[in-house]
């Protein structure tokens, strides 16, 4: 074992002695001072002796080497015990002359696979005194402040997301050359951080990627009133569950059967790589006291933001502040504070907290309200519908993906399967690793996930452009069967997020309570003002699909179901476009004082913006046609309480309806099957 690729960590700070055990050896062994090696007492070398001003005693060289065969011998031991004698495993081998002789099986170190965590911070750090580092201490200076920005209103162009500076891409010629004739549509520049379908950080959208070929800045002759911004959670460390793939899968597959395989070529990092990804992978590398597995064990169990994560909305909130913060004169005017919306999920109440910091900037005391809505079963909740939809966890009604997405990993990673199973050879007496399609497409989860909370991973190496992009269409294929415009339960999910929209836009209070809208939330004016000129709401990505598939955004669906056996040329949708990590809707309300629509007597108009690019609302019954995507207010507000109407929430969440598999039955706007 190679200690330059892989070690145990110290004891975290505040770990080290669990119960005292190992301060008190420390105690007896070192002495209370540094030492001092005194040069003139070196004697013939059997001796040495260390001093700090009093006498030591000496260690002859016979006691030294005792000790350190002890060491040798104790630490065999334990391996023995933990790893079983496959760790040392010498067997008889015969050679071309028929002479028995000993050989050393070359196979992955048995920790491959393994899942390493490190557990920040300690629970009880030793140098814990609040009352000396205060977090304020007075003496702030002068604090002046200047006017609110609103460069959505100033600027001649906007700031765009173009990358994420943070992480670290492999070069693009070191990756494997893809076909001389591919048979993937390349429409646009590859960028692989945008090539990871949901799991992608947020970017800008290209312009023209809706269909509309202008930025987030609203046309000349309006003017910006309000905004609602609906905004997912930054990158998190991967889910245990997985309808297709998952990472840990892999690790756990790799890890117990490691003394089987032995990896070559672009592989050879699997000879000792360990899963870092926080789901248990396998054997799990614990660095702290066995006292503290409970707090391991939540670790685990919770979803974290990632650093990059945490990056993400913290930059998410500046934006916004620099676009919108003019809004908040408003509030200033009113004498009231704004109130944002998350849930109770540590990714989002981490990210709500983060975009916080980077809108309001730190201290948040006295500057919003912040709601928290509860996630879990039997809670009715619009940015969490599935909690109280029976039909969403339901097989064959939630998960319809899962065939599409076989037969299209299928086709698109056959060449990867078999380059990559040639790097991964049997050990010298080991059965080898079948390399299944789905471990394959595991490797590509893995890369997307590792660079969002590792910076790097060489998972992103193994594959060429085109095969990323397969990758990324295989999310589409996804989340468009699963949570948007071909999912059954997609629109029932998204019609509780339109009524608290529409009961904002009107200023009226919700009266109905027919879906997963909240009457403890709803009928409080505290909890649920309803004359805001901005609001902030934290989601998670299905729920942002389920919500544009409800307020009928049909021009995603121009190029109709997605086929699972190729890659349509100029898809309409894209989930990496639309629902990355931190992805962001702005809905703009603005007056528009002469525009396309100026025949309406009202001034007042929508406009949805995601990811920076405007949405066309032509899919919204009675909005026309528009070259920015405006739409007058009161037609997309009429429009949409029909949407309501029409949504029969018990039918579609509760009703005993079935779906036939594959495409004998499709929809283009997330609705159930009808009542027979």
């Amino acid at each position: 074992m190679s200690s330059g690729h892989y070690k145990e960590y110290d004891p975290e700070p505040g770990l080290e002695g669990c119960n005292g055990r190992e301060a008190s050896e420390r105690d007896g062994l070192l002495s209370g001072s540094q030492p001092i090696i005194n040069a003139d007492h070196i004697d013939d070398g059997r001796h040495l002796t260390v001093g700090n001003g009093a006498s030591t005693p000496r260690y002859p060289l016979k006691h030294l080497f005792a000790s350190f065969a002890g060491g040798i011998a104790a630490c065999l031991a334990v391996q023995l015990s933990v790893f079983g004698p496959g760790c040392y495993s010498f067997q008889q081998r015969t050679g071309s002359s028929g002479t028995g002789t000993d050989k050393v099986d070359v196979y992955a170190p048995p920790w491959v696979g393994s899942t390493t965590v490190h557990n920040y911070p300690p629970p009880s750090p030793t140098n814990d005194f609040p009352e000396l580092f205060p977090t304020d201490v007075g003496y702030p200076g002068g604090t002046p402040t200047g006017a609110e920005p609103a460069i959505i209103a100033t600027a001649p162009s906007q700031p765009l997301q173009t990358g994420a500076a943070q992480l670290v891409a492999p070069a693009y010629d070191s990756l494997p050359d893809s076909p001389s004739k591919p048979t993937i549509p390349s429409e646009r520049p590859f960028n692989l951080f945008r090539s990871w379908g949901n799991l992608s950080p947020w970017y800008s959208v290209p312009r023209g990627a809706f269909g509309i070929e202008e930025g987030a800045e609203p046309p000349a002759e309006c003017e910006i009133k309000g905004v609602h911004v609906l905004h997912r959670h930054g990158a998190r460390y991967p889910t245990a569950w997985a309808n297709y793939g998952g990472p840990a899968s892999l690790a756990r597959r790799l890890h117990e059967s490691a003394k089987e395989w032995d990896a070559t070529g672009r592989l050879t990092f699997l000879n000792d790589w360990t899963y870092k990804l926080g789901e248990e992978g396998g054997v799990i590398h614990f660095h702290f006291c066995i006292d503290n597995l409970t707090n391991a064990a939540e670790h685990l169990r919770r979803k974290f933001l990632t650093p990059f994560g945490r990056q993400q909305l913290y930059d998410l909130g500046v934006a916004m502040r620099l676009k919108y913060g003019f809004l908040l004169e408003d509030f200033t005017a009113q004498n009231k504070l704004p109130v944002f919306r998350t849930e109770s999920q540590d990714r989002m109440h981490a990210s709500a907290v983060n975009f916080a910091l980077g809108f309001f900037g730190w201290p948040l005391d006295g500057k919003y309200e912040q709601v928290i809505t509860i996630e879990a079963s039997g809670f009715n909740n619009t940015l969490a519908p599935y909690d109280t939809c029976p039909n969403a966890g339901t097989h064959n009604r939630s998960d319809r993906s899962l065939t599409y997405v076989k037969k299209w990993a299928g086709i698109y990673l056959e060449r990867a399967q078999k380059r990559l199973q040639a790097d991964l050879k049997p050990a010298e007496s080991g059965q080898g690793f079948n390399l299944e399609i789905e471990d394959i497409y595991r490797m590509q989860q893995m890369c997307a996930y590792e660079t969002v909370a590792l910076g790097y991973s060489k998972f992103c190496e193994l594959f060429t452009e085109e095969e990323w992009e397969g990758f990324n269409y295989a999310m589409d294929l996804t989340y468009w069967y699963d949570s948007a415009f071909g999912s059954p339960v997609a629109r029932v999910q998204g019609v509780g997020y339109v009524q608290e929209l529409i009961s904002r836009l009107t200023h009226t209070p919700i009266e109905t309570y027919n879906s997963s809208t909240n009457a403890t939330l709803h009928a409080d004016d505290r909890t649920w003002p309803l004359d805001d000129v901005l609001y902030v709401d934290a989601t998670h990505e299905v729920v942002v699909l389920n919500i544009l598939t409800a307020l009928n955004l049909t021009t995603l669906t121009a190029s109709g179901p997605l086929p699972a056996d190729h890659v349509p040329a100029n898809r309409s949708f894209r989930v990496a476009d639309l629902a990355p990590f931190a992805t962001n809707v702005q809905f703009q309300l603005l007056s528009c004082s002469a525009s396309e629509s100026s025949l309406q007597s009202d001034p007042s108009h929508i406009r949805i913006v995601v990811n920076d690019g405007p949405v066309p609302l032509t899919g919204v019954r009675g909005c026309p046609p528009s070259s920015s995507g405006l739409c007058p207010l009161p037609t997309f507000i009429e429009a949409q309480k029909a949407t309501i109407q029409e949504v029969d929430w018990v039918w579609g969440c509760s009703g005993d309806w079935e779906l036939p598999k594959g495409n004998a039955w499709e929809t283009l706007g997330g609705w159930y099957p009808e009542k027979n």
